[in-house]
């Protein structure tokens, strides 16, 4: 774990701040309790503002008056084995572009991630991405304050390329 820690002195003004941020490969494993999502693993992607996940339908429907969404996830990459259905309140709609110019409208809702063992609550829009090769887009609101990005290593938080740091 000594290689997943970094510490930066800033100076401003005369005044030393330590700050201590936590480095994560360009692919991580993390976990989505509140969508009872154990493991997934996620792609870093600095490029993008807001986090994304693979959803295979989504299903807007109230409650109480107020806007939610039913949708499946297939948490596995390249694997339409397991299936978690979720429900969420739909914090916004937003157009969001992809990396290939398209743009399209998605359901945002906010949830918690766990990674590095704390809790961040973060948005994550609801996309297919049943032909992309991550389930998850881990983008740079999700990482703020807290996390750089080594580009060339992967799973620096445990686990490989298969299988999750088991906790």
């Amino acid at each position: 774990m000594s290689e997943a820690l970094l510490v930066a002195e800033l100076q401003t003004d005369g005044l030393s701040v330590d700050l201590q941020k936590a480095v994560i490969g360009w692919r991580e494993w993390v976990s989505l309790p509140d969508l009872a999502i154990d493991h997934i693993k996620a792609k870093v992607d600095t490029g993008a503002k807001t986090s994304a996940l693979h959803a295979f339908y989504v299903q807007p429907f109230e409650r109480d008056g107020m806007p939610w969404v039913r949708f499946g996830v297939h948490p596995l990459q390249a694997s339409a084995d397991l299936v978690i259905d979720c429900e969420a309140p739909v914090k916004d709609v937003r157009r969001v572009t992809d990396s290939g110019g398209h743009a399209e409208m998605r359901p945002v809702i906010e949830t918690t991630m766990m990674i590095l063992g704390e809790k961040r609550v973060i948005e994550l829009t609801l996309t297919d991405r049943e032909n992309m090769m991550f389930r998850m887009l881990l983008g740079r609101s999700a990482l703020k304050r807290r996390f750089v990005v080594d580009s060339g290593k992967s799973f620096l938080l445990g686990g490989n390329k298969s299988q999750p740091v088991i906790e």
